[in-house]
């Protein structure tokens, strides 16, 4: 009875460890599929208010309708070869992010994306490319 109850608390306890990165992904995979297809239009639809844009360390808080024409140039300039996210992660506050290998026909870019509340939902806060 006791080793049951043992390994059915191991069970749970494993499933939950694993549902936060799997929730903290999930918030993520709309993200993910705009950045592929360097749609900065469909980006900006998970954009904050206001949205912190960093290439290279140079950073710039931009409106989201601003934030979507800087993303839409960088996109032109720097279209993807290929994406992933490939961390998850929250803060002790809950403030998820993400980070990722943006592979550019020009170079690759570790990429780093930060979520926040907004508007009744997780919202961009942060994206900051930092060239490899």
């Amino acid at each position: 009875m006791k080793r049951t109850f043992l390994l059915a608390l191991t069970l749970v306890w494993s499933l939950l460890l694993t549902a936060g990165p799997l929730a903290q992904g999930e918030a993520f995979g709309p993200v993910r599929t705009a950045i592929r297809s360097s749609s900065s239009r469909d980006l900006a639809q998970y954009f904050a208010p206001t949205v912190e844009l960093s290439f290279d360390g140079d950073k710039q808080s931009y409106s989201a309708t601003q934030a979507e024409f800087v993303m839409k140039d960088f996109f032109a300039k720097h279209s993807p070869a290929s994406f992933d996210f490939i961390h998850y992660g929250g803060s002790n506050e809950g403030t998820p992010y993400a980070v990722g290998k943006y592979a550019g026909k020009d170079g690759a870019y570790r990429m780093f994306v930060k979520m926040k509340q907004a508007g009744g939902g997780l919202k961009i806060a942060t994206i900051d490319f930092t060239k490899e």
